[in-house]
């Protein structure tokens, strides 16, 4: 069965179960269930290192001294099995210096365990935007060395694979660091392959609040360009050194996304980059929270490619600010579903072809035609 096909939820899952989907997977190794509970002394909570909505991840030490991480998929998850299938042939046949390295899976049983490389310095939404104390010291070469690292990531997934993939669920989470502040794009569970011949993939929501293009959420219209809005928020992200959204401010600063583009009119941006970066190039900061700003332009076709952003970060390409207009923005966004559930109702049905929508925490919100699962806070 091709990863076409079952990529774009054309057909459900043969009798044979997971091994026959995975048996033409190639480049990466299988492990017992035995060496996996021995890499993490039998999934100590110790060793315990992340939580998502399908499972568990812990860091391990394999047989050859190999640090990794263990991602291990919850029993009762059926729509985790899809994602898990999705990401072992998705992440097998593509290697990039900006995406994380599949090591091999472990299919035992009721077990499904995806084994990554070890990445040291954890995730942005957990370091960069955590709310805890964190010992990395991001500078603005770090931020900016990172904010390079996800465009060639991006870059490579929509421009050089064939077919393109579209990931669907960039996010600050979903953006690892190794030892050397390398990041490293993470997650496929989510992401659709994308033929060229291709305008558009009509399919059911899936992602998370705050990352989520206009015509994405409202229509299911997927391209490359949904991939491009997302990064765009995450660029503002970096820079400010502030999550997309956050409920403890006062409202009106509640949506960065809104914020920047508020401060933008005003000629005020530098008021928004991270005051705790020393070293910033402000005009280079500003020019960075620019780009973010048409990355997440309302109309898709406004949005710059992958290329073209990575030549604006470096100054290869000038930013045309009379292309710069309103960015798609979470209020309108929450605004329209305020609208169709008061006069059309919820419905979870979708149109086109569909794949389940992913939860990211307890909070499942209902559009009419759609289903959007997303978290509310950080």
């Amino acid at each position: 069965m091709s990863m076409f096909s079952w990529c774009f939820g054309k057909r459900a899952f043969p009798a044979g179960g997971v091994d026959r989907e995975l048996s033409d997977v190639e480049n990466v190794r299988t492990y017992t269930y035995k060496e996996m509970r021995v890499a993490t002394e039998d999934f100590r909570p110790e060793n315990k290192i992340g939580q998502g909505g399908f499972g568990s991840v812990y860091k391990g030490t394999l047989k050859d001294g190999s640090l990794v991480a263990i991602k291990v998929l919850s029993a009762e998850s059926s729509q985790g099995l899809k994602e898990f299938l999705t990401e072992i042939t998705v992440i097998s046949d593509i290697q990039h210096e900006n995406l994380v390295k599949l090591h091999g899976y472990c299919v035992e049983g009721n077990s499904r365990i995806l084994v990554y490389g070890y990445l040291e310095n954890g995730s942005l939404d957990q370091t960069l935007l955590g709310s805890g104390q964190c010992s990395i010291n991001f500078t603005w070469e770090v931020r900016k060395k990172i904010c390079i690292g996800v465009t060639k990531g991006l870059a490579y997934l929509h421009e050089e694979v064939q077919p393109h993939v579209i990931h669907r669920d960039i996010k600050a989470s979903n953006i690892l660091l190794d030892e050397h502040f390398t990041p490293k794009i993470s997650d496929f569970g989510l992401a659709k392959l994308f033929p060229s011949h291709l305008t558009h993939i009509s399919t059911r929501i899936a992602g998370t609040q705050g990352y989520l293009a206009p015509e994405y959420a409202m229509r299911g219209q997927l391209t490359r360009k949904a991939d491009i809005y997302s990064f765009g928020v995450l660029l503002l992200e970096i820079v400010s050194g502030r999550p997309n959204q956050n409920r403890r401010l006062p409202v009106e600063d509640q949506y960065l996304l809104e914020r920047v583009w508020q401060q933008y009119r005003e000629g005020e941006l530098e008021s928004l980059v991270d005051t705790s970066m020393e070293d910033v190039d402000m005009d280079e900061a500003c020019l960075y929270l620019k780009i973010g700003l048409l990355c997440a332009q309302s109309l898709p076709k406004s949005r710059p490619s992958m290329s073209n952003v990575m030549k604006m970060l470096n100054g290869e390409l000038e930013l045309s600010e009379k292309d710069l207009a309103d960015p798609g923005l979470l209020s309108e966004l929450m605004n329209y579903k305020t609208v169709k559930n008061n006069t059309s109702g919820t419905s979870s049905s979708g149109s086109g072809n569909h794949d389940d929508s992913r939860s990211y925490g307890n909070t499942t919100t209902s559009y009419a035609n759609m289903t959007f699962t997303a978290i509310t806070e950080r």
